[in-house]
């Protein structure tokens, strides 16, 4: 497997406080869960070091470098992450789904009109967009309100269960459906309702296409302080197009500065203690080329990492189960 690309120290250093990756920031609580998210726009949940961009999982480790154990059942902080998950779902306050190629992220509220300008679905469109297995699903869902998984099953009348499976991440992604709370007796499942029941006013504010890139470049940049070739799309579930289209325009916008093809820099952060002309090339081309040589080979890297999370948490799962019915 290989490791991620080498970004500067004074970028992950800057990375460490905004992401809440010191030992001094990590997170232990579901509210310090949500004005982390609210203050970094958005996150995934159970990725590690592994993989770029912020995460709820190395916040609560509070470290940079943090790395899944094989058995996640008994890790503690595997343990935190998912304790705090289940409670921000139940609280509301914060968006949780997977949304853009299966990616579980969380949104603050002011990033959800983006994030559903980009993937989301209108009513008149559903035909369209969505497979029959998604619209029955849907359908339930729009005159039940809340629902289990089993009971959705069967009320959908989608018997097969990878269909089914399909149906409602298609839905997550579409941002049409939200999980609402994870019960755990007399068996484990999921709620499920509607976003617009919990998220209205965000769901219903008309963006742009262009801005709404524009705006989720900005908060990934805010938070980062430099995005190197490709990291953007893999964070966000954007395409490498749509994600250069985001970060030129901040470099219009005066809020970023290219250092490189695919290199951006904040425009407020502060340069390193050396850095000449010269020397902002030199890195910059280093990245380039490092990162093109390890793009294709990211491809296959990215969905190891995502199995074996899926591993994780399907483990995880059957672990809690049986702890429970002890």
């Amino acid at each position: 497997m290989r490791s991620r690309p080498e970004l500067p120290e004074d970028i992950e250093e800057y990375r460490d406080e905004h992401w809440c990756r010191e030992g001094t920031r990590l997170i232990e609580t579901a509210f310090d869960a949500e004005c982390f998210i609210e203050r970094i726009g958005f996150a995934a949940c159970l990725t590690d070091s592994r993989r770029p961009g912020p995460s709820l999982y190395l916040a609560a480790c509070g470290r940079r470098d943090a790395v899944l154990p094989r058995h996640v059942q008994k890790d503690p902080e595997a343990s935190l992450t998912w304790t705090l998950k289940d409670e921000i779902v139940k609280r509301g306050r914060i968006y949780y789904a997977k949304l853009a190629r299966g990616k579980a992220m969380f949104l603050a509220p002011r990033m959800i009109p983006y994030f559903h300008a980009i993937w989301g679905v209108r009513k008149s469109d559903e035909h369209r967009r969505l497979t029959r297995s998604a619209r029955a699903i849907l359908r339930v869902l729009r005159r039940e309100w809340e629902i289990g998984t089993s009971d959705l099953r069967k009320e959908s009348g989608v018997k097969n269960r990878k269909k089914f499976s399909r149906g409602l991440d298609e839905l997550q992604a579409a941002m049409l459906v939200v999980p609402s709370e994870v019960l755990y007796q007399p068996t484990f499942t999921y709620l499920w309702t509607l976003g617009i029941g919990r998220f209205p006013d965000a769901l219903r504010r008309r963006v742009g296409r262009d801005t709404a890139l524009r705006e989720i470049a900005r908060c990934f940049l805010t938070g980062a302080g430099l995005t190197i070739p490709g990291e953007l799309a893999r964070v966000t579930g954007l395409s490498r197009p749509d994600a250069g289209l985001g970060n030129r325009a901040l470099v219009a916008d005066g809020y970023a500065t290219r250092l490189g093809p695919g290199t951006y820099r904040l425009a407020t952060l502060q340069p390193l203690p050396d850095s000449s002309a010269a020397r902002r090339q030199r890195i910059a081309g280093q990245q380039v080329q490092d990162n093109r040589r390890q793009n294709d080979e990211r491809v296959g890297h990215d969905d190891e990492v995502d199995a074996e999370i899926d591993v994780h948490e399907r483990d995880w799962i059957a672990e809690h189960q049986r702890e429970r019915e002890k």
